[in-house]
């Protein structure tokens, strides 16, 4: 959180959300307990969280969109067979693909804009399954 901008009335302290998401990641040290405990309560959590959004999205923004916003969203489910160094890179580049749009001040977005949320779950499966 930081400070927002203040309006005329300087006693009030408003304040803002500072990031627009975040990225957590499991403890290197597999015996370090208390640290994946809390990796996988976050990760619950985080996923209990997200299901709701897309009920809610359907429900309540998307019967609304105009025709090409909504061509434009919607899910997508695809499944590939990496080793975990490609994993690693496809993850660096979508993250490099979002900072620019992540970073750059609403107030700055081009004309006709809209907050967008990218979600995605990044799930291996078993060893055995290809």
């Amino acid at each position: 959180m930081r400070d927002a901008a203040v309006g005329e009335d300087a006693r009030e302290r408003w304040w803002e959300a500072a990031g627009r998401g975040f990225r957590f990641a499991a403890p290197d040290d597999p015996h370090d307990l208390e640290g994946q405990a809390a990796y996988r309560a976050l990760t619950e959590q985080m996923f209990v969280y997200a299901d709701r959004l897309p009920r809610e999205w359907l429900e309540q923004v998307e019967p609304d969109l105009p025709p090409r916003w909504r061509r434009l969203s919607g899910l997508s489910n695809t499944r590939i067979v990496v080793n975990a160094r490609e994993l690693d890179e496809i993850e660096q580049a979508i993250e490099g693909a979002l900072a620019p749009y992540v970073r750059r001040d609403p107030g700055d977005a081009p004309r006709g804009s809209r907050s967008v949320r990218v979600m995605r779950y990044v799930m291996p499966g078993p060893a055995e399954e290809r």
